[in-house]
């Protein structure tokens, strides 16, 4: 997939699962390091030209990180327009998703919920490249 120009977003919908996939792999790509990444989508599913890379969030969910981020995403979706939020979890592993993986999405997923912070989808930036978190692996995490 070639990078779209931030100006060519809105003409560029995100559709399937496969589409934001692809948008994921060519913005992000191979993980470099841990960080966290969010892209924003409007009601159309097109991406917003905002892209936030967080370098350094919390190890685990406990302690209320995975709600105060639900909560930060909440006034981000405000302050940006957007009706949807794709989050990206890159961390040099294999394409494997770890306890802590299942554990930040399944907390996440569960705090955006209670924030009306529509999740577009949860992908893992890993060592291979970039694949989506489904919903299945985060029961019993």
């Amino acid at each position: 997939m070639t990078l779209p120009d931030a100006l060519d977003l809105p003409d560029l919908p995100l559709a399937t699962d496969a589409d934001v996939t692809e948008r994921v792999r060519a913005i992000v790509g191979r993980a470099a390091r841990r960080q966290l990444w969010l892209f924003f989508l409007d009601a159309d599913d097109h991406q917003l030209p905002v892209l936030l890379p967080i370098p350094d969030f919390p190890p685990s969910p406990d302690g209320g990180h995975a709600e105060r981020l639900a909560g930060s995403l909440a006034a981000l979706v405000e302050e940006v327009d957007a009706a949807q939020v794709v989050v990206v979890w890159e961390r040099w592993l294999d394409d494997r998703a770890t306890t802590l993986d299942r554990a930040w999405a399944a907390r996440l997923a569960e705090a955006c919920r209670a924030a009306r912070v529509r999740l577009r989808g949860q992908l893992l930036s890993h060592r291979d490249g970039v694949r989506w978190l489904a919903p299945d692996e985060l029961v019993g995490a």
